[in-house]
């Protein structure tokens, strides 16, 4: 990772990509550094995730809800204004959002795993 300078970023001007799920879509407009992504997402109603995702994330949900669903079986509803996160390789986990959601995702190499300390 590199160092960031001061930067402002207006979301308006960020143009979105589509991503289909499994159902729905997701919208990203994303910001890229080096070993750092900032974006935000929105799901429609009704998405649910095409593969169960093994990355580490940082999610804060700016409006609406969005259920992280665990290989394991377990699920965590995330409301507005609630935060996860989770280093690289630490859980298989995928969004299902019923009635749509707009997230801020942080993600990069500041949480892959540190073998040392899972030890």
């Amino acid at each position: 990772m590199s160092n960031i300078p001061f930067e402002t970023i207006d979301w308006n001007a960020i143009p979105k990509t589509e991503h289909a799920g499994e159902t729905g879509i997701a919208f990203w407009q994303t910001v890229q550094h080096q070993g750092l992504r900032t974006r935000i997402v929105e799901y429609s109603a009704g998405y649910v995730a095409d593969h169960w995702c093994q990355k580490g994330h940082v999610v804060h949900c700016l409006e609406g809800e969005v259920t992280s669903e665990l290989e394991t079986g377990e699920s965590f509803l995330l409301k507005k204004g609630m935060t996860y996160i989770v280093s690289d390789d630490l859980s298989s986990h995928r969004s299902i959002s019923k009635n749509g959601v707009k997230l801020l995702i942080i993600d990069g190499d500041f949480l892959k795993l540190d073998e040392k300390a899972a030890k």
